[in-house]
């Protein structure tokens, strides 16, 4: 199960891309398997020298529910500390952005993908579209 940011590609320009465990509960665990998961406004901070992930919405497990449970609570990106370095010296010197992209299983683990990306303005959003647009028709035509 795949579970993608399709706001983040549209808000930011990607420049580079990182993959990052999470730490868990195991009832968030059995919840991303079975897709329920919003990655919609989350974004990642690195506080001190741990990275953390921020206002992702993990729904909870029906049948294992905890009492008081925040579905939106920070939960720690597990990167190896030059990772960690490396991204924090990127985003405060080039204004940049770090954005969760996806949540996915890999070998039974639960990883996220960030990218490393640059806001796009508001005119550079509506090129995209038009262009799309325009690509979207032409293959139409040569369809039919």
């Amino acid at each position: 199960m795949k579970i993608s940011n399709r706001k983040a590609f549209y808000d930011y320009e990607i420049l580079d891309r990182f993959e990052a465990g999470i730490n868990l509960y195991g009832m968030e665990v059995k919840a991303v398997r079975s897709g329920k998961a919003d990655l919609a406004g989350s974004f990642v901070r690195i506080m001190g020298s741990e990275a953390y992930l921020v206002n992702a919405k993990i729904f909870p497990y029906q049948p294992g529910q905890i009492e008081g449970y925040d579905d939106r609570r920070t939960r720690k990106l597990l990167l190896h500390k030059r990772e960690i370095i490396s991204l924090k010296s990127k985003t405060e010197g080039a204004n940049l952005t770090l954005v969760p992209l996806s949540i996915y299983l890999k070998r039974g683990f639960v990883k996220v993908e960030v990218g490393l990306g640059k806001g796009k303005k508001k005119y550079e959003k509506k090129e995209a579209k038009k262009r799309r647009d325009i690509e979207r028709d032409v293959e139409q035509e040569l369809a039919s």
